[in-house]
């Protein structure tokens, strides 16, 4: 084995994933035409008032699609607002959410509506065991409520509803105090009870509209829009979540010794990183045995800046660089992880203060292999995997697929003079 002190790394190439990648090219007319099939003008009298919920992920073409919502909802006489619906994102307040929507470039001069941002919750409903159903509430005083989520699997639960529009009408607009609500009632029963009990109990007891259900691509691009009545909600959902399965971001190998992600942050995934692409969906530190991909190091080097200095999910780390620490809103990031019942998601890793010092370390840490033969494959979030730099140690498995392609040889590293990587 190399000695611990010498600097020895893979080689790295730059591939692409050569997919089938189903994409919505004409998104004004895809609104359009869903919201035109509902026939939205029998329920939807002028002048009254239509909530469009606005999440903290961060969804392909969100501004133009909301854009067009409002121009649909304008031209039944309705006067539409934006609500921020994202849970205990924003540190739990209604300045640090505006904030997010703001940073999607969300805004009235963009999308043509007003954001109305609130904390405050009204109690809608109970479910049948019990559990108290709320509603931010400038949706519930609106006259109308329209759901719109992108559907994708979830980053801790399984089930035929994730996340999606059940998810949007109990977390996002449940606010605070909602989420606090459920993820204690999670723990007794289970995700897809609670999400179906209170969507359902939601839908009975708010004015809920249209939900409008986004499915992106493997290359982060709008790939299907599908607006639906509420009584189709589940259906629906259920039916985009299983397209959403198949077209999903996906890691080209199956087995990495260490993984390099530019960026985290709560606009990429609701853990930070989508454990269903880097595999810790179960467990933060490990893939169990029938997971995939099996990853043994995980690296972070930055949050994104949409993340507000959430750094929720930074604990399913192995490595980190310091000046994540130094970014870390330990309030927003805390209250986020605890909300969610996911305290470890907080819990801070090994980091060191240079890309190399990491490197140096993480690659004796992967097991009885050379650092230079390492399995080490570096991507810039793990939304955007379709392009991404992977060791030489994968040239033969590379040749032998026909779904892969080089874009650039393999060369050494290039660190800057303070021992730092450029951005991917």
């Amino acid at each position: 084995m190399a000695e611990a002190n010498q600097r020895v790394y893979p080689r790295m190439m730059r591939i692409r994933q050569i997919v089938d990648a189903p994409t919505e090219e004409n998104i004004p007319a895809a609104v359009r035409r869903e919201l035109r099939g509902l026939d939205l003008g029998s329920q939807v009298k002028p002048g009254q008032s239509v909530a469009i919920t606005v999440g903290s992920r961060g969804i392909a073409n969100l501004p133009d699609i909301l854009k067009n919502i409002v121009h649909e909802l304008k031209a039944l006489g309705a006067q539409p607002f934006l609500v921020p619906a994202m849970g205990s994102h924003g540190g739990g307040t209604a300045e640090g959410q505006q904030a997010i929507v703001k940073s999607y470039g969300i805004t009235e001069a963009t999308t043509g509506a007003p954001i109305r941002a609130s904390m405050e919750v009204v109690q809608v409903g109970t479910t049948p065991e019990g559990v108290p159903v709320f509603c931010d509430r400038f949706a519930y005083e609106a006259d109308h409520v329209a759901v719109v989520n992108r559907v994708r699997s979830h980053t801790d639960f399984t089930g035929e509803i994730q996340s999606g529009l059940f998810k949007m009408m109990m977390i996002g607009l449940g606010k605070h105090h909602g989420a606090t609500t459920y993820h204690h009632a999670i723990l007794n029963y289970s995700f897809d009870h609670i999400v179906r009990a209170v969507g359902q109990e939601f839908i009975r007891r708010a004015a809920v509209l249209f939900g409008l259900g986004i499915v992106e691509n493997q290359r982060f691009e709008t790939a299907l829009i599908k607006a639906t009545l509420p009584v189709n909600f589940m259906p629906v959902e259920m039916e985009l979540l299983a397209k959403a399965k198949e077209i999903m971001p996906k890691l080209p190998f199956d087995e990495i010794d260490l993984l390099i992600i530019d960026e985290i942050g709560k606009n990429i995934s609701g853990a930070g990183l989508d454990t269903n692409v880097v595999g810790r969906k179960f467990c933060d530190n490990h893939a169990i045995e029938k997971e995939w991909p099996k990853i043994t190091r995980i690296y972070v080097r930055d949050l994104t800046e949409e993340t507000h200095g959430n750094a929720a999910g930074i604990g399913l780390a192995d490595f980190t660089h310091s000046r994540v620490v130094r970014k870390m809103d330990q309030k927003a990031t805390f209250i986020n992880c605890i909300t969610g019942y996911h305290p470890s998601g907080a819990k801070v890793p090994i980091h060191y203060d240079t890309d190399r010092e990491v490197l140096d370390v993480a690659l004796r840490n992967i097991g009885y292999v050379e650092p230079e033969n390492a399995r080490m494959v570096w991507i810039k979030n793990t939304l955007q995997v379709h392009e991404l730099l992977v060791a030489d140690a994968f040239s033969d498995a590379i040749r032998a697929r026909n779904d892969l392609e080089v874009v650039e040889e393999a060369r050494p590293l290039e660190f800057n003079a303070d021992g730092n990587l450029p951005p991917l």
